[in-house]
């Protein structure tokens, strides 16, 4: 039989960023936690993500909301935790090959500073003063100086560890799958069970990223979250060529398509280590761990064409991993209203490292009754009440 650990008030089903984050402002609110998941720390989309804490490529509306929320307490974090999660303020810069698509982009940018976002028009002969090594022909672009980047993998491992730190009543079990969720005589969610051990709790958090569908089905409901796959490419260490997160205006609009194929856009960025990373590239494949040769070939090229410097560098390695994609392009934060005592924080896509702590702070704000730093309504994931399982 599965033995009985204490009864936390909050169970979380998944250590990527968004769980700890969730698991870190809980715990700063009072409640004791206990975190599960079937792998090591940040063993899914967030090990296999960038870092990228992003306005820039949000228009305005609740993501980009939650994007700003999210930014200022990035800020803060990066404060309490010096040096440990590799808080980079490096700013973005989107740039235009044609004069058309910096109009475009334009308009964009008037919609987001409405919303408190810093947007700077920059010309093409200042461009290169930001970027030395960016292609000259370019027709001009913008500046987000709120633009930032955390080593992912690291700030999740210091979150939860910070977590501990907040509150004795955190535990972290790893590499347990949870095989399958409790109920009390109503029907109501009770905890958890694994192999190893019953995590009871009134309160269970699916922030299980890119299998989140796969836990909320456990509970008897659907939640449309599917993997989208993304490809990045790692250069050999190299000067600091690139100052800022630089990609081509065509992200933003790979970012917000629901299209199944392969898309590409240019988006490159310098480390303090010194390997430049290259992205993007989105497809649903399912699960399909598989290398993309095209998908390869797609980013070099664009990369390239970008800064004219990389045409000659080596790439040492390629890493790939699987965005939580919803239909709407909205993260499912909040209760769901089917089963009482299940709350979703999943479907972030590729933005669940920048909205991680704006997660968190939601979450706990439900859980404790405290109000809302901003309107959930958007989140909710009773707007998924009627979906049918994802094909």
């Amino acid at each position: 039989m599965p033995r009985h650990s204490p009864s936390p008030d909050l169970v979380i089903i998944g250590a990527g960023v968004v769980g700890a984050a969730c698991a870190y402002y809980a715990a700063r609110a009072g409640l004791r936690v206990a975190v599960v998941d079937r792998g090591p720390v940040a063993g899914g989309t967030t090990g296999a993500g960038e870092g990228n804490l992003l306005v820039s490529d949000k228009e305005a509306g609740p993501e980009l909301d939650l994007a700003l929320l999210s930014a200022r307490l990035w800020r803060e974090l990066a404060l309490e935790l010096p040096q440990e999660i590799e808080y980079e303020a490096k700013g973005g810069l989107v740039v235009a090959a044609e004069a058309a698509t910096v109009k475009a982009l334009r308009g964009f940018a008037d919609g987001q500073r409405a919303a408190g976002v810093e947007a700077v028009e920059v010309g093409p002969g200042e461009l290169r003063e930001l970027e030395p090594h960016l292609a000259p022909d370019l027709a001009g672009g913008f500046h987000y100086p709120q633009d930032a980047q955390v080593q992912p993998a690291q700030a999740a491992a210091r979150l939860l560890a910070a977590a501990g730190l907040t509150s004795p009543g955190v535990e972290v079990h790893l590499g347990e799958e949870v095989t399958e969720l409790l109920f009390g005589p109503a029907g109501e969610l009770r905890g958890v069970r694994t192999a190893r051990r019953d995590l009871l709790a009134p309160a269970v958090l699916n922030a299980a990223g890119t299998w989140g569908g796969a836990v909320a089905a456990l509970a008897g409901v659907s939640l449309p979250v599917l993997p989208r796959r993304g490809f990045v490419l790692v250069t050999e260490p190299l000067p600091r060529v690139v100052r800022h997160k630089v990609y081509a205006a065509d992200y933003i609009a790979d970012v917000a398509s629901g299209s199944a194929a392969l898309q590409s856009s240019a988006v490159v960025e310098g480390t303090p280590a010194g390997p430049v990373l290259i992205g993007a590239t989105r497809e649903r494949v399912g699960f399909d761990r598989s290398l993309s040769l095209e998908a390869l070939r797609r980013l070099a090229a664009q990369a390239a064409a970008l800064f004219p410097v990389l045409a000659d560098v080596r790439v040492l390695r390629t890493y790939h991993g699987f965005r939580p994609y919803l239909p709407d392009h909205l993260p499912a934060i909040g209760p769901d209203p089917r089963v009482p005592g299940l709350f979703h924080a999943c479907g972030h896509e590729g933005a669940g490292i920048g909205l991680a702590p704006g997660t968190g702070v939601l979450i706990a704000s439900t859980l404790t009754g405290a109000a809302p730093v901003l309107d959930p309504a958007p989140f909710a994931p009773a707007r998924f009440a009627g979906a049918e399982p994802p094909g």
